[in-house]
């Protein structure tokens, strides 16, 4: 099982540098990688904890210049408030500046306020979701149009360059409903979950992959906070995960003030389980 930090990204006033140090040192400590959240305009009751969090396609490419190995994640980002072309014209830039280390998490959303102050359509979010990520590997294999979308149509006329540095930048789906497994199931690389318990991931993995002949990966994201904070708990939520079938685990580790310490812990439990 590989570990990944979810990487402090919420609290309104926090300095990006800050942000950025806590990958730097996830690298140190050996993680896969590390993710980031996206929620470009939440509404107002959530604006102590959503309310700041950074775009997350220019913070990657911050991290990306700061580190070496670590592969770079969205966690999710929420596809159907954006121009997807845009978002591929992000992505292939990071992911050129990195050296091919993206992994772009999407989610449909689930805020219609959210879609509201963006000017983007609720009511279509699936629709458009399956079409973003069907034109993303479109552009990524072709580098140009056409290609006949609903919503998002290219001319003959229409070039994309440059690729990513990847053949394909790895797309997880994240959702911990029947429609985001089924989704991975259908188009994922790889599926993110969050908020659920180890007992419910399992079943749901093992219905995931009843539906595809592909290989897909299966990832979720915990929390590790002060009040949990002891290497025991940590090696049996790891053991946990392990066991429940998850290839990849994505940890976020609370407030910023001791994250270091509890992101340090949570790397010497994953290694005392798998030295074991």
């Amino acid at each position: 099982m590989r570990l990944h930090a979810y990487i402090p990204s919420e609290t309104p006033g926090q300095d990006a540098a800050e942000a950025a140090a806590v990958a730097v040192h996830a690298e140190r400590l050996g993680y896969h990688g590390v993710w980031l959240p996206d929620h470009p305009m939440p509404y107002y009751e959530y604006r102590d904890f959503y309310g700041g969090v950074w775009e997350p396609m220019v913070m990657l490419a911050n991290i990306a210049a700061l580190t070496t190995r670590i592969r770079l994640g969205t966690g999710v980002l929420v596809a159907a408030m954006r121009n997807p072309v845009i978002v591929a014209k992000q992505a292939a830039t990071i992911d050129r500046l990195s050296h091919g280390r993206l992994d772009l998490g999407v989610g449909v959303g689930i805020v219609p306020r959210e879609f509201a102050n963006l000017g983007a359509d609720f009511h279509t979010r699936g629709a458009r979701t399956d079409e973003f990520i069907t034109l993303f590997r479109h552009l990524f294999d072709h580098g140009r149009g056409p290609f006949e979308g609903t919503f998002h149509p290219l001319g003959d006329e229409a070039v994309f360059a440059p690729k990513p540095a990847q053949d394909q930048v790895p797309i997880w789906i994240g959702g911990r409903t029947e429609a985001a497994w089924k989704r991975a199931a259908r188009t994922g690389d790889g599926w993110l979950c969050a908020m659920t318990g180890a007992d419910d991931f399992a079943r749901n993995v093992v219905r995931m992959r009843e539906l595809t002949d592909r290989t897909v990966l299966a990832g979720s994201r915990i929390q590790f906070t002060a009040a949990e904070a002891s290497l025991e708990r940590a090696v049996a939520e790891v053991e946990t995960w392990k066991a429940a079938g998850a290839d990849d685990l994505i940890v976020w580790f609370g407030a910023p003030d001791g994250y270091a310490e509890r992101m340090t812990m949570f790397a010497e439990a994953l290694a005392k389980v798998q030295g074991s």
